[in-house]
């Protein structure tokens, strides 16, 4: 029996431009708050699930989404800031 894929060419060949560009790594970093927060929120359900919740689990999960939040709302401002910076009030 042949191994199929033996048989076919590679269906995205390798380049350097598969690499993030500036813009995108400065996306990215720009929503790195949020995505930590978010993180931190799903460690604090993932610990929940084999478990009964106590009041401590109720206020770290209530921080956490608190962060989210507030990570959300400041990513919103900024981008929100930037764009109107240009413009006459």
């Amino acid at each position: 029996m042949k191994s199929i894929a033996a048989l076919h060419d590679v269906v995205t060949p390798w380049s350097d431009d598969l690499e993030p560009s500036d813009a995108e790594l400065d996306a990215i970093e720009t929503e790195m708050p949020v995505v930590l927060a978010e993180v931190e929120l799903l460690d604090a359900l993932i610990a929940l699930l084999d478990r009964p919740a106590f009041e401590f689990d109720a206020r770290r999960i209530r921080r956490a989404r608190n962060r989210v939040l507030a990570a959300r709302r400041e990513l919103a401002n900024r981008t929100a800031g930037a764009s109107v910076a240009g413009d006459a009030a």
